[in-house]
């Protein structure tokens, strides 16, 4: 039961985003408040804290222009909520989840508490059957799990943006008769980005089945604390309600970790690790937990979150407290950026933990195991023998070796560097690595029965 809406003018203080009421003895922890301007403007804004006769607020649309003197304060009684129909689908979105596209108001089918339900643990199903991203290095060897979150750690000047927009628009899933939906969450990027991510959702018609929250850079930083909740909102009413199974991709994870940062220094909290809050692993867990599937639903939620690491730091908070919520990492590297390899996906430090739950036979193929293992297998000697190389030379090296280098450096600019133009598909991506492959005496591949290698060495289909 909700309380009745209350309204004040006791405005005692404004501290960056937050505004403290006093005189309020009833305010509930993220009860939605109306700061209604002298000019007549209306902006939302939430309980942060409520203690003795004072109310703490973060005010989503900033504090500028206000004036604590005549401004004045409805408390709702209610929580943020947001509302969904089947026609959010198509649909681009600011970062409090206002049209931005100019098509209207979304006609109410269902309003959804933006902080979500927390599914029982028993309740959860086990991550099974995979999403195709279309990108070999992902699908092949870090495979996407349905109800996984899979961040990709990502570095300034790294095309991680480019990365998200052709997996938005090549992401499938294996099933034709199985609906499948995008929800893309955008904190902070600036002009240009939006401009890039809006187009090639048009131009390729990916926003038919995708929902779009942009929250650029110069809108208020606070409203990044709500655009991922919208955006999970969204893929929650389409996963669980209408039975789609849905993909959503975050970016960028360090400008909402930024603004946390940014409303704790405004409460003059102690700040933990560079600055950040220390309850800043709680508050993505509550983010990041809302991946899954749920016994008895017929959807799923798989998120897909990019994290961009200061001065290519993996021990930063952000990406360090990410890793211990979330079932393994993709790891962009500046070295493959820097040779022209596009994805520049490391695959020695990635990590797909679900992956065995998501291929095989009945899923992928029979062989999608075993050809991972000895991609890794292969490229990690490699790898290792180009650093002996430095070292003693190549002349030193045997003609085994020698096979090791040709395939690594073939594995980087064939198998990963698949370029931006077109995506592969998991059979695809297999294939390729069945080429490369084709390098060694089977004898050598060793991690992989030896049936496979009879039947898949030369190409030949299931």
């Amino acid at each position: 039961m909700t309380s009745p809406a209350r309204e004040y003018t006791s405005v005692a203080r404004v501290s960056g985003p937050l505004m403290a009421v006093s005189g309020v003895g009833d305010a509930a922890y993220g009860e939605v408040v109306e700061v209604r301007l002298p000019d007549g403007e209306k902006r939302l804004g939430q309980v942060l804290e409520s203690r003795t006769d004072v109310a703490v607020i973060q005010v989503f649309g900033g504090t500028r222009d206000l004036d604590t003197d005549i401004t004045s304060v409805r408390f709702t009684g209610e929580p943020l909520r947001m509302v969904v129909s089947p026609e959010i689908l198509g649909r681009i979105f600011d970062g409090s989840a206002a049209p931005a596209d100019g098509g209207g108001a979304v006609i109410p089918g269902k309003v959804m508490d933006i902080s979500g339900s927390p599914i029982n643990p028993t309740a959860r199903a086990f991550p099974e059957d995979c999403i195709e991203t279309g990108i070999s290095a992902i699908d092949g060897m870090n495979t996407l799990v349905r109800g996984q979150k899979l961040p990709i750690f990502s570095g300034a000047g790294l095309p991680h943006s480019s990365l998200a927009a052709q997996i938005a628009r090549q992401a499938r899933v294996l099933r034709d008769h199985e609906e499948f939906a995008i929800v893309f969450g955008a904190m902070g990027i600036t002009n240009e980005e939006a401009r890039f991510f809006l187009n090639e959702f048009e131009e390729t018609g990916a926003l038919g089945h995708a929902v779009v929250f942009i929250n650029r850079a110069d809108d208020p930083a606070i409203e990044r604390i709500i655009t991922p909740r919208l955006a999970l909102t969204a893929a929650e009413y389409l996963a669980f309600d209408l039975g789609m199974h849905v993909l959503v991709i975050l970016q960028d994870i360090t400008a909402y970790c930024e603004a946390l940062r940014e409303v704790s220094a405004a409460r003059d909290e102690v700040p933990a690790r560079r600055g950040y809050p220390g309850y800043m692993y709680t508050d993505l867990a509550s983010i990041f937990e809302r991946a899954g599937r749920i016994h008895g639903r017929t959807g799923s939620i798989t998120q897909l979150p990019i994290i961009s690491m200061p001065d290519d730091d993996i021990t930063h908070p952000v990406p360090d407290l990410t890793g211990y919520i979330t079932e393994g990492q993709i790891v962009l590297s500046r070295d493959l950026h820097r040779k022209g390899i596009y994805p520049p996906i490391d695959v020695l430090p990635s990590l797909s933990r679900l992956m065995s739950g998501g291929i095989g036979a009945g899923k992928t193929r029979e062989d999608h195991g075993s050809v991972s293992d000895q991609l890794y297998a292969a490229y990690a000697k490699g790898r290792r023998l180009e650093s002996l190389v430095t070292v003693i030379g190549e002349e030193g090296l045997s003609e085994a070796d020698r096979r090791y280098l040709t395939f690594a450096e073939r594995f980087e600019e064939e198998f990963v560097g698949q370029g931006i133009a077109r995506g592969r598909t998991i059979r695809e991506s297999l294939d390729a690595a069945w080429d490369l492959f084709r390098l060694f005496p089977p004898e050598e591949l060793n991690r992989i029965d030896p049936a496979l290698i009879d039947r898949y060495r030369e190409g030949e289909e299931e």
